[in-house]
């Protein structure tokens, strides 16, 4: 019923050679990601596809009129094919083919209207959240802030060759109850490492290699060395250790997929598109569909989608 215009990863090829047919039964659904070039949408059905049609005449209809054949963005080829250059939001909706044509010189002319309706999709903003531990001076110190700060610095340097950003999502001072320990001050980070690259921006290289996930995942790995190299700095202290220190396995990491504002996954909605982050309203896009976004207010854990 659905049809997606996207390849798997890693396989750059050209859109041009895929075609969608229409259905005379019910709408057909076609997803294409923003700033992509879409399928061929064709006015005709899988049945017609392989017959000769006599005198044929095609017109389409979109959420904004009719569509000639001169637009820049939204194109009919000559044999009635709907394709658009640079899918935008805006483009989403229900579009319409209305087919006429001979099935042999003697017969009356038929009539047939085919239904496409083309959500827009886009990539879902994916990146890693950890969380980490330290030894702290006293809450509420210059201390823990100045620390803080430089901790920050030093990941971002860590990640930065890789077109990566850190951010601080929240950084708490706590006193916490040891056994048989006493109390003792605890720094809790939770910070997110994220590609710095957009879908319209430049990209860091062209190569498979620099796709945001790989270069997310990385990202960890150097992450994940820095605080395991800590563990063994602190180990070979002969001196006391110090007042701020990372607390050994503490380091919590999980990745997490998010849709942008208006966008959603629902896999009862769109079979076809399981893991699209897929236009909620098409034809009103900037307001979310309850329906749609299901998944919006999900918890994140493991591979977790939802909206922003």
């Amino acid at each position: 019923v659905g049809y997606l215009a996207q390849l798997p990863r890693g396989i750059h090829l050209t859109q041009d050679s895929m075609k969608i047919v229409g259905s005379p039964n019910f709408p057909v659904k076609v997803y294409v990601m923003l700033h992509q070039k879409s399928p061929h949408m064709l006015c005709v059905t899988q049945q017609l596809r392989n017959s000769e049609l006599i005198d044929p005449s095609f017109q389409w209809h979109g959420p904004k009129g009719r569509i000639i054949s001169g637009n820049s963005t939204a194109q009919v080829t000559s044999t009635g094919s709907l394709v658009f250059q640079n899918f935008k939001e805006s483009m989403s909706g229900v579009y319409t083919c209305f087919l006429e044509y001979k099935p042999t010189v003697e017969e009356v002319v038929k009539n047939l209207q085919l239904k496409y309706v083309v959500y827009a999709y886009r990539e879902p903003h994916y990146y890693y959240q950890f969380t980490a531990r330290y030894h702290a001076a006293p809450c509420n110190t210059i201390y823990n802030v100045s620390f803080e700060k430089k901790l920050l610095e030093i990941l971002s340097k860590l990640v930065l060759d890789l077109s990566c950003q850190v951010f601080l999502l929240k950084s708490e001072c706590h006193h916490v109850k040891m056994q048989r320990a006493g109390l003792q001050n605890e720094l809790f980070f939770t910070f997110s490492v994220s590609s710095l690259d957009t879908e319209k921006g430049r990209k860091p290289c062209a190569d498979h290699s620099c796709e945001s996930s790989k270069r997310l995942s990385k990202a960890k790995i150097l992450i994940e060395r820095f605080f395991n190299q800590q563990v063994e700095v602190l180990g070979r202290r002969a001196e006391p250790l110090p007042e701020i220190y990372y607390i050994e396995g503490t380091l919590q990491m999980v990745w997490i997929n998010r849709c942008f504002p208006g966008y959603g996954v629902n896999t009862l909605k769109h079979p076809k598109c399981p893991e699209c982050c897929v236009i909620c309203s098409p034809g009103s896009y900037n307001s979310h569909d309850g329906i749609h976004c299901l998944q919006c207010n999900s918890s994140l854990v493991f591979g977790a989608k939802a909206c922003l």
